[in-house]
């Protein structure tokens, strides 16, 4: 019941198709020529709705290998929606970090309890390279360890919207311009925060590693 509703509210014609294919076994989309006459609607209709769901990420159109449906993700979705929000309004931005705050925070002991030795050591690692940079001559921003090390401890997760909503956070703070922060102070002191959170996260000490996750976000307010 709850599943037709589903199809009858929220879904066009050719997502309802979509659901029908099995992107692991190739997920391969007739033309829309073929597929119009198949579900008695225009090729125009078709090409509408198809565009609809490329943005969303649910397919891709390649010259040689046509329409495939892809496996779900919720990141395109939601990062074209906060795009949208932020330009209307960039400081709708503090309420999307306050978001992915609550996030981490919310699941953080679930995902760092998935977590195993050889995901400790790739943490570990991004640390390493983070230091390495902001101790070279000049000092270089981490940014893309930063973002890194956050994702992966959530990496785990077997929740894509959890995934999306992290992913399109870290889209957005590079779109705003964070990832230049060029303050080489305020950066040390994240990895400060980052290397002891690793540290936590390999000694299983997750309340540890909890307090230190919360304590860190307050940087960012203090930056301001």
């Amino acid at each position: 019941m709850i599943k037709q509703q589903l199809h009858d509210r929220y879904l066009s014609d050719f997502t309802r198709y979509l659901l029908k294919l099995d992107p692991r076994e190739g997920g391969r989309v007739p033309a829309l020529t073929e597929l119009s006459k198949e579900l008695g609607i225009s090729v125009t209709s078709l090409r509408e709705q198809m565009e609809a769901a490329r943005e969303i990420g649910l397919v891709e159109a390649r010259p040689r290998t046509g329409i495939r449906r892809r496996p779900y993700t919720f990141l395109p979705a939601v990062r074209q929606s906060v795009a949208y929000s932020l330009a209307e309004d960039p400081a709708r931005f503090e309420g999307f970090a306050d978001l992915r705050i609550h996030i981490e925070e919310s699941y953080w002991y679930e995902a760092a309890a998935l977590l195993n030795a050889e995901d400790h050591d790739h943490l570990q690692s991004l640390v390493d390279e983070a230091n390495v940079k902001l101790n070279a001559k000049p000092p270089q921003i981490p940014h893309d360890e930063h973002r890194q090390l956050h994702l992966y401890i959530y990496a785990k997760l077997d929740n894509p919207f959890v995934q999306g909503l992290l992913e399109a956070y870290w889209d957005m703070y590079e779109a705003v311009g964070l990832n230049v922060y060029n303050d080489i102070a305020y950066h040390k002191k994240v990895w400060d925060y980052h290397r002891r959170i690793v540290h936590a996260i390999k000694a299983g000490n997750l309340q540890s590693g909890y307090k230190l996750l919360r304590e860190h976000k307050l940087l960012l307010e203090q930056r301001a």
